[in-house]
């Protein structure tokens, strides 16, 4: 057969009518040829264009259209169409119907979430990341981003102090981090404590009744989902009074965990926050380490907002003692300024990874992980996933470390700046001192607080935030303090000056007291 040419080889030669036809929109709908290329340099520039002219460029944070015009109007959008038209017209439809009524999160008045305005670097990464779709759970899918991945870890590892050894895994953000943490911690609990195999033969009885978890009333409401998913319920997480900093209250905390143990019950985690969602509160998680080490507890450190402040060398001495924690979840989507979702997951003894391995013989098989191979799917709760380690790597070498920090330690300053304006204006009312870049405030009438019942001044600052949002001109979050509504400026735009806090405050002065005049909204609370 040398010198001849395949079977295969002469098939591929010919074309003839039997052949399948590619369709016509494949020449300008995908990558690769040059009608392909050609056409996605021009949809990229044009869906730049409508980015900056719909919403980069538009004012204020949002349109303030309500929800059921929202809906009435899209209704009306062709989803599937049987014919399509052009680029063109599918971005100038976006452009009217969905960006025009999209949160400007990075316009200065848009403080309410979590919600970072990303950086440019990332957004050009995103790029990249889309356009490659590179899929992260085996290394024939993905053999540099696999590579970079486990480098960009190793790095968050060092930047949270982690010594050799420790591991992780990029995520959507921080419920999965978090979801990841307690699984390994119930698996690892239940091997040694029950002598059970979770992944082969589940959670058993002992774990299903007595299993608990301990976090304080503050931590995320993704302690008890996490505690749902595995089976627990959500009666297996008890929740610890917090002290007036809103930390998890350690006296309280020690006698919990007595009170557990005389019960009978089986405590296997502590969840410690770096970061509460209304105050930005970090627990105190060196003597959380402590009391974790004490007992043989897994020490999950939820540190989706906080975990920020490793990249500062001011900021850093916050996270005191989370380089203790067996596990911790970071968000870079938070204050590391990264497009969503973008989180990760850090263990620090990779070893206990085994808990959540498996193998299979079409993506990683035991072949592979024998010859060092970086197939990441045993690493995650996900098998396909996008190549996310490439935005914070391309923010950072964009930025570089001090550059990040700059802008994490000007937010945390803008807090404390706005909370002396709010302490310093008779309406308002400072709930808590902040201790990132939170700020949590209400409304109080003028002549004191004892002039207005609760529910009704609940339901001013409820008003207040409403109609702010109605009419486009801030976008502010609203909570409970103590079972009393309250708002929330939620501050990760570097570009926004403490003049622009001004102007919110008094258009939140301006409508609390317009409200507190009327009668009706006063006397129907």
């Amino acid at each position: 057969m040398t010198g001849q040419r395949s079977a295969v080889g002469r098939d591929q030669s010919r074309v003839d009518e039997t052949d399948p036809t590619p369709p016509a929109t494949a020449a300008t709908a995908f990558l690769g040829g040059s009608d392909g290329n050609a056409a996605y340099r021009d949809a990229i520039e044009r869906a730049r264009d409508v980015l900056l002219e719909s919403f980069a460029t538009a004012e204020g944070p949002y349109a303030g259209t309500d929800h059921g015009t929202l809906r009435e109007r899209i209704a009306a959008l062709q989803v599937v169409p049987d014919d399509g038209s052009s680029i063109e017209d599918a971005l100038e439809t976006v452009a009217d119907e969905v960006l025009a009524d999209s949160v400007r999160v990075h316009d200065p008045g848009c403080v309410a979430h979590l919600h970072c305005p990303p950086t440019v670097p990332a957004l050009a990464a995103e790029l990249l990341l889309s356009g490659t779709n590179q899929s992260m759970d085996s290394f024939d899918q993905a053999p540099a981003a696999s590579v970079l991945e486990e480098r960009v870890v190793d790095a968050c590892c060092d930047l949270f102090g982690y010594p050799t050894g420790a591991d992780g895994v990029f995520t959507g953000g921080g419920t999965e981090s978090n979801f990841l943490g307690l699984l390994l911690a119930r698996d690892r609990y239940c091997e040694r404590q029950f002598d059970r195999d979770v992944q082969a033969a589940g959670i058993g009885p002992e774990a299903a009744s007595d299993l608990r978890l301990l976090c304080s009333d503050a931590a995320h409401f993704t302690a008890e989902q996490a505690a749902h998913h595995l089976g627990l319920g959500e009666d297996a997480v008890v929740t610890v009074p917090t002290d007036d900093r809103r930390r998890i209250d350690l006296e309280a905390l020690d006698e919990t965990l007595e009170r557990l143990e005389a019960d009978g019950r089986h405590p296997f985690a502590i969840v410690g926050t770096a970061g509460t969602t209304d105050f930005g509160s970090i627990d105190p998680l060196e003597a959380l380490a402590d009391r974790a080490a004490e007992r043989d507890l897994w020490l999950h450190v939820d540190a989706a907002y906080g975990g920020a402040c490793a990249i500062s060398d001011r900021l850093r001495p916050k996270l005191e003692g989370i380089d203790r924690a067996d596990s911790i979840a970071v968000d870079f989507h938070k204050l590391f300024y990264q497009p969503i979702g973008c989180g990760a997951f850090l263990l620090r003894d990779g070893d206990r990874y085994r808990h959540l391995e498996r193998n299979a013989a079409y993506l990683n098989p035991e072949r592979d992980d024998a010859a060092g191979v970086p197939n990441l799917v045993s690493k995650s709760t996900r098998t396909t996933r996008r190549f996310d380690a490439l935005k914070p790597f391309v923010t950072f070498n964009a930025l570089g470390r001090t550059g990040v920090a700059d802008c994490v330690e000007y937010v945390c300053e803008l807090a404390d700046a706005v909370a002396a304006e709010i302490r310093a204006e008779p309406a308002l009312e400072l709930c808590c001192d902040p201790e990132l870049s939170a700020v949590v405030f209400r409304y109080r009438p003028d002549s004191g607080s004892d002039s207005l019942p609760t529910a009704a001044v609940d339901r001013v600052n409820r008003a207040i935030r409403d109609e702010l949002l109605a009419d486009g001109e801030a976008v502010l979050a609203r909570t409970e303090v103590d079972g009393t509504a309250a708002l929330k400026l939620t501050l990760l735009n570097p570009r926004t000056t403490l003049s622009d806090l001004r102007d919110v405050l008094e258009a939140v002065v301006d409508r609390g007291e317009a409200l507190e005049a009327d009668r009706e909204v006063i006397d129907s609370a």
